[in-house]
């Protein structure tokens, strides 16, 4: 897919964006200033009480009565004794909708100053990427600074065309919501990498896998520890109506299927004709390509010492792989069984990614040279912490800003008020499917987590969209689409946070202006293609998945 001039009037717009969202604060600042919004709009919506309504599900209860007929009572608090109403059809605890008011919390009052001093510490300990990251990253920087990384990305580039490589950074990309969240961690400085030594922008690298990552979460070749855990909050919606509905985990499987090899095109013509021919005529220390000169094009091929130590690097990796595969396959093993909703690998995904890169980038360090001591593996992770200086000041503010707008409980507010809306809207299965994923992708600006919208969307809309016919399964699906495309752009993704310190390496003055002018194509085009697909598979009347109907009959 050859690329295009870049004229027109988009490359010119997204370079307005960008140089009007750069001549903004620092991002450390900006998410600052929106912590300090978020306190004052929270005061304001708690003094005039705003509230809303949403609708949730409870169990159905009643007094447990003795011989004569009188409520048993609590010994110690006198209270009457309850047991949950079974469903004599399903044997489960009956359940009901029920409608409670949200609040806002006040964070300028005194309680609410309590919180804000007794809680920033550990908002910013308990900032889920800010783990994830350091601990990926002493695994990614061992491997890089002992030269695995370099002659593994030789090694690629022998391998992939270099007219298929952004297909196959995007399809990477996509695919690695099987591993959570650890693609953000590892795909983007590769990808970066990869492009730049072929003489291509970094930027564009990372705006690809960033954009395959997070606006294509949702989509994959096979089922992943998402699909159960939407499908248990879509049952507990569906079954406020029907008490024996059941959503299944494979509800969305062919549907996700398709929506993987779209979006990997999609993906890959918006590459090529909007997102890389900006960099074109951009100097390197602006994005653009950097110049490759005959040195770096010779250092390109694997000198035998490079070669013997992939060779070993790639016989501790499958080694490690197979330590792996025994602690999940064997009965009893370590990461055998579930965690809850997950396989227990899945849990500890984050140091098997330190691990996985440690191990191979210390043993081709040691058969390279590169590693000759201890002192040697401790340095190169001090290095890569040194390097990391920048994203923890951002993840400090980042941190307090998302969980100011979590307590105050805006977010919340704000999306339930924007669903109501769509609610009572009276349109046809088609145009409340896309109403439903604008209504999501406007939401997942002020609520970044998607299976914290999704807790309150699904009692809303699951049920809602049942009494005119639609299935639950379309519901979740439609909510996947949604909350995926604009992940890209919202500031409450908490991993935008170190795309941007990744930017920096590459371009210094980088800031929210080109992040989003690099992304905002993505979003757009994702959004149309994806609707698209989905309106088109509901007129095919095509089933989403293995027990996956688009329509519901009572």
């Amino acid at each position: 897919m050859a690329a295009a001039s870049g004229q027109g009037r988009l490359p010119g717009l997204l370079d307005t964006i960008e140089r009007v969202g750069n001549a903004l604060p620092d991002p450390a600042t900006l998410f600052l200033l929106g912590a300090l919004l978020v306190l004052g709009l929270s005061q304001v919506a708690a003094t005039l009480e705003w509230t809303v309504e949403k609708t949730v599900s409870r169990e159905v209860r009643e007094v447990v009565r003795d011989a004569a007929g009188d409520p048993l009572r609590d010994p110690v608090s006198g209270d009457p004794v309850t047991r949950a109403v079974l469903d004599p059809q399903t044997g489960r605890a009956r359940r009901e909708p029920v409608r409670v008011p949200v609040r806002a919390v006040g964070l300028l009052s005194s309680e609410g100053l309590y919180w804000v001093l007794r809680s920033m510490v550990t908002n910013f300990t308990g900032f889920p990427p800010l783990g994830v990251v350091l601990v990926g990253m002493l695994g990614i920087g061992v491997a890089e600074r002992s030269g695995f990384v370099g002659a593994a990305l030789k090694a690629v580039l022998l391998a992939v065309p270099a007219s298929l490589l952004t297909p196959t950074i995007f399809f990477v990309g996509v695919m690695s919501s099987l591993g959570l969240d650890a693609g953000y961690v590892v795909l983007p400085p590769l990808a970066a990498a990869l492009y730049m030594a072929v003489g291509r922008s970094p930027l564009v690298g990372i705006a690809a896998v960033f954009a395959g990552v997070s606006a294509g979460f949702s989509a994959n070749l096979f089922i992943t520890s998402l699909d159960p855990l939407l499908a248990e909050f879509s049952t507990a919606g569906a079954r406020l109506i029907d008490p024996a509905y059941a959503v299944a985990a494979t509800a969305n499987w062919w549907f996700m299927i398709a929506s993987t090899l779209l979006l990997t095109t999609v993906g890959w013509a918006v590459t090529a004709w909007w997102v890389e021919p900006r960099f074109h005529r951009k100097p390197p220390a602006e994005g653009g390509a950097h110049p490759l000169s005959p040195e770096a094009l010779a250092s390109q091929r694997l000198s035998p010492a490079e070669k013997r130590g992939l060779l070993g690097a790639a016989g501790a990796a499958l080694l490690a792989l197979a330590v792996f595969a025994a602690a999940v396959g064997i009965p009893g093993a370590p990461l055998d069984g579930l965690d809850g909703p997950f396989p227990r690998w899945v849990r500890v995904i984050v140091p098997l990614i330190f691990l996985g890169f440690l191990v191979p980038g210390l043993v081709y360090g040691v058969l390279t040279g590169s590693v000759r001591r201890d002192k040697d593996v401790a340095r190169m992770m001090g290095e890569v912490m040194a390097s990391m200086g920048p994203y923890v000041v951002l993840a400090f503010f980042a941190a307090q800003f998302i969980a100011y707008f979590a307590h105050s409980g805006l977010g919340e507010m704000l999306a339930i008020a924007g669903g109501h809306a769509l609610a009572r809207a009276a349109l046809p299965a088609a145009f409340l499917m896309v109403g439903f994923i604008g209504v999501v992708m406007v939401s997942n600006l002020f609520i970044g987590s998607m299976s914290a919208k999704y807790a309150f969307f699904a009692p809303v809309f699951v049920p809602m969209f049942m009494q005119v016919g639609i299935s639950p399964e379309l519901t979740q699906v439609a909510y996947r689409v949604g909350d995926s495309v604009s992940n890209v752009i919202t500031p409450l993704n908490p991993y935008v946070v170190i795309l941007l310190v990744y930017m920096q390496r590459y371009m210094p003055r980088a800031g929210i202006g080109t992040l989003v002018a690099l992304m905002l194509p993505y979003t757009v085009a994702f959004a149309l293609a994806w609707t698209a697909l989905l309106v088109v598979w509901m007129l095919a009347g095509v089933a989403l998945g293995p027990a996956g109907p688009l329509a519901y009959v009572p």
